[in-house]
């Protein structure tokens, strides 16, 4: 089956207290030739996140304007995060439409919200309106690119879970019915396996593909959706540092990679979008500041040229 790949273009991400990872001002045309070089002639995405909030003037960009590396073979993937701290969505169901029209050329596909079931850092899930925000701006986006008549995908994304009851994708079902379930046409998974709960080198590849057929199975099961739907990767990374080398980066990569396209078959698994392209801060000794495929002043590391095959193999 086609299997399409993608990075966050970026560098900037969310340390463990919730703060955001300062570093070198990111440089447009660096990131463009990198992309270049990464992903060559075949169809990649580019990720970008903008956060929405009424309480907070302006929309807060990672990177900054990222449709601007949209541009020949690549499209955009965005992400509209949900930032609100109060309980009324007339303004965000307006933001989500409005976005989607700004960017409905380069547009590939629109995520709504971003890791809602996911109060600590990096996540919506903080925010009380967030499980109405996600289902009714998935609704509202779907009625905006049919009236565009656009072939831009709607969807939504959550961390893994392995709670019994399966808590947030039971409620989301309960709460969004069929008609939110007949919106999707695909659910993301961020997931970050050896990162921060170790995993033997001999036993990565395995618990990939266990923690992918527990999130087709039994979170999306327990929401009803269907297996129908697609499931993306739609972030995926492992930082370097102090216990953490380069090399063994590149290790990961491969092996994630390759049980993620293992599984495509069984799981319906069509997309995979790496995190980060550039590291935040490589002079910082904190995993949260590295999780580049290059540093911070583009020196790729070997997870770059390991990425690169894979992309040109399997993409």
């Amino acid at each position: 089956m086609p299997f399409t790949f993608g990075v966050y273009p970026g560098g900037l991400s969310g340390t463990s207290d919730g703060a955001i990872t300062p570093g070198p001002v990111e440089d447009p045309q660096r990131i463009t030739a990198a992309l270049d070089d990464l992903h060559g002639d075949r169809p990649f995405l580019v990720r970008g996140y903008l956060h929405y909030s009424d309480a907070a003037p302006g929309t807060p960009q990672a990177p900054p304007k990222p449709a601007r590396y949209a541009t020949g073979r690549r499209r955009l993937d965005l992400v509209l995060c949900f930032r609100e701290p109060g309980d009324d969505c007339t303004g965000w169901l307006a933001f989500v439409r409005d976005r989607i029209r700004r960017h409905a050329p380069v547009l590939a596909k629109v995520q709504i919200a971003e890791e809602p079931d996911n109060a600590g850092p990096g996540g919506d899930g903080a925010f009380p309106a967030v499980r109405r925000a996600l289902i009714e701006g998935v609704l509202a986006a779907r009625d905006e690119v049919a009236r565009l008549g656009a072939d831009i995908l709607v969807g939504c994304n959550s961390t893994p879970a392995f709670d019994p009851g399966q808590e947030f994708w039971t409620g989301l079902g309960r709460a969004g019915g069929d008609e939110f379930r007949a919106a999707l046409d695909y659910v993301g998974l961020d997931f970050f396996p050896d990162v921060f709960r170790p995993v033997p080198a001999e036993q990565l590849a395995e618990t990939v593909a266990g923690v992918l057929r527990h999130f087709r199975r039994e979170s999306l099961g327990a929401g009803g959706v269907p297996g129908s739907v697609p499931v993306h990767v739609t972030e995926h990374g492992w930082p370097t540092g102090a216990g953490r080398p380069p090399g063994r980066q590149a290790e990961v990569l491969e092996t994630v990679v390759r049980a993620v396209v293992a599984a495509a078959g069984e799981l319906n698994i069509d997309t995979y979008e790496h995190f980060a392209l550039r590291d935040a801060d490589s002079d910082v000794d904190d995993p949260m500041f590295r999780f580049g495929l290059m540093t911070s002043d583009y020196r790729p590391k070997p997870a770059f040229a390991a990425y690169r095959r894979l992309i040109t193999e399997l993409g």
